[in-house]
């Protein structure tokens, strides 16, 4: 098996981003994921709870070592200049806390600012964008 590395993951298509991003992902290691992140990055994983910074790797840790797997498919992509807006239907399917299977989906909406380094990385993680 090849293990994979942060810097393999990142890409400077933004198109690629999103499937790069399922990858991380589904490694299940936190410091992966995590950068496929801006430093600054804001992410909405619960109704109008927006987590940064520490408070956003943590939750991530945690939600990571339940081992659930993420299929991505992206609908839309807009690209401008250094930012890009991604719309996409995503689904995690894993065990949950009563050891039963759990199945989650929705529409997101990221995102994405390309670095001086020319790679793109999540600005903003709303998987639940669809939800007003």
């Amino acid at each position: 098996m090849t293990a994979i590395s942060g810097e393999s993951l990142l890409t400077d298509d933004a198109n690629k981003h999103v499937e790069h991003y399922a990858q991380a992902f589904n490694s299940g290691d936190p410091e992966l994921l995590d950068r496929m992140y801006t430093e600054d990055a804001v992410a909405v994983w619960g109704p109008n709870e927006p987590l940064t910074g520490q408070a956003r790797r943590e939750y991530v840790a945690e939600f990571l070592a339940r081992r659930p797997v993420m299929t991505v498919q992206t609908r839309h992509s807009y690209v401008t200049g250094d930012t890009a807006l991604m719309v996409v239907d995503w689904s995690i399917d894993m065990t949950g806390e009563n050891g039963e299977p759990e199945h989650h989906e929705g529409v997101g909406l990221d995102v994405l600012r390309r670095g001086a380094d020319g790679m793109w990385r999540h600005a903003i993680d709303d998987p639940y964008g669809d939800v007003s």
